[in-house]
């Protein structure tokens, strides 16, 4: 039932405030994700140009499957949201249970996929075989830690939903921390470990994402926080109903982040058939700029959230409010990233490698992100005030049209039929990511205005 408009309804500092007190655990969670990132990547480049091509390339591979299964998981954020606004508390445990069964049903088949179809496939696609074997390594290796890490992303996306994000960026320190020191044991071979390389890289992943999962349903069995929600209170029956609202909502998702991510992840497989140079330049360029993405990342979860239990809660035109400041701040952070990049590119790629030929890509590489961050803010920031309306069709078509119907077409020309300079390829994003923020804030502005206007 719509509530009496509030004072502070129309006031855009009331909601940026909310947003980014809700956002800023997700912010040091994001910056500890792409820490891990750039731990992996600055590590294996000290191994030499071969590890960091291998984990580049693997990483790809890697991301495709998790990401879809994150987006499917990301279903139980507006879903306990709008729980959480209307006071069903019994429903948000519900949902967490069956996301937790969800995410063992993913991660199980993924371990078995990776050993068996990543060698036929890498070699089908023609990455070169002096990084092939480490990349099918590193993959077979960081797959041991899906079902671990699905399983922390349905507790995650419970603890979003409610509002109470600061668990998950304590979880994610420690998982940084985790993952570093796995790293230097387990790719140098220290305190008496084997060295294994980029292979080493990918088993230190794994053993943190299952490490960082017990770590979050410890906090949630026991913090105060989580009682009214009953989560670990049985062991539940499988229930189809609830599946299908997840499945239902989180497959348009899937689709809608996997056709981004799937999209870096192509083109870094493109790069992989233009050399080890490219390739590390690549992987390079590619890591900072998802550091730097992770900001957004975390305004658009704290952004569905907001939404949707503004929504839950009856107030629309506040709902509608916040979410355009939330898409404002998206679009304001990545413009002060881009003046950065423009700034300081050369110093940037100076923290990843020494190696002359590759610096002098990434940076070229550099120039063409600052140019395509601000479209890539706006329009993740959009995807989650819509996700907060549990739009989630509409989205995932216009992210498959820009980016797979427009933006892979043209990296796909550059670079394999023409074989054009690395910048050329990362055109397509520009172009991808530019039709894709316009055309998201169009449908954001339409459906709030309606959804306000009916309410």
């Amino acid at each position: 039932m719509p509530t009496t408009m509030t004072a502070t309804d129309n006031n855009w500092r009331v909601h940026a405030t909310s947003l980014l007190r809700l956002a800023g655990p997700l912010i040091v969670n994001n910056l500890a994700v792409a820490g891990m990132q750039f731990a992996d990547a600055v590590m294996a480049g000290r191994l030499g140009a071969d590890s960091l091509a291998a984990v580049a390339v693997g990483g790809s591979v890697w991301l495709l499957g998790f990401t879809f299964c994150l987006g499917l998981l990301m279903a139980i954020s507006p879903i306990a949201a709008r729980h959480f606004g209307a006071g069903n508390y019994d429903l948000i445990g519900r949902y967490t249970r069956q996301g937790i069964y969800l995410g063992l049903g993913m991660g199980v088949p993924l371990i078995v996929i990776a050993q068996f179809a990543v060698q036929p496939l890498l070699t089908w696609i023609g990455i070169d075989p002096d990084f092939r074997d480490l990349t099918v390594g590193y993959v077979g290796a960081i797959m041991f830690g899906a079902p671990g890490i699905f399983i922390f992303l349905a507790l995650r996306f419970t603890t979003e939903g409610i509002g109470h994000t600061r668990p998950i960026m304590f979880t994610s320190i420690f998982s940084l921390a985790c993952n570093v020191f796995l790293n230097y044991v387990l790719m140098f071979g220290k305190f008496g470990a084997p060295a294994l390389g980029a292979v080493g890289c990918g088993i230190a992943s794994a053993i943190t994402m299952w490490l960082v999962a017990l770590a979050l349903a410890i906090h949630v069995a026991w913090s105060k926080h989580y009682r009214p929600f009953r989560i670990f209170s049985r062991i539940a029956p499988l229930r189809i109903g609830a599946l299908k609202e997840i499945i239902g909502l989180g497959v348009p998702i899937a689709v809608t982040i996997t056709a981004e991510s799937g999209l870096f992840a192509a083109v870094s497989i493109l790069m992989g058939t233009r050399g080890t140079e490219i390739t590390a330049a690549h992987q390079i360029a590619i890591n900072f700029a998802a550091t730097m993405f992770m900001v957004p990342l975390a305004l658009s979860s704290a952004i569905t959230v907001r939404v949707g239990q503004l929504i839950g809660a009856g107030r629309m035109q506040s709902a509608r409010i916040s979410g355009a400041v939330g898409i404002g701040l998206c679009g304001f952070f990545m413009s002060l990233s881009a003046i950065f990049l423009l700034v300081f590119r050369d110093a940037v790629v100076g923290l990843y490698t020494n190696d002359v030929a590759v610096k002098g890509i990434a940076i070229s590489l550099l120039l063409m992100a600052a140019i395509f961050q601000v479209a890539d803010g706006v329009q993740i920031g959009a995807a989650g005030a819509l996700r907060g309306y549990k739009d989630t069709r509409v989205p995932m078509v216009v992210n498959t049209f820009a980016f797979w119907v427009l933006a892979f077409p043209l990296a796909f020309l550059a670079a394999i039929t023409y074989k054009a300079p690395p910048n050329y390829i990362w055109g397509g994003f520009v172009v991808g990511l530019g039709v894709a923020a316009i055309l998201l804030t169009w449908r954001y502005n339409r459906l709030s205005r309606l959804v306000k206007e009916s309410g």
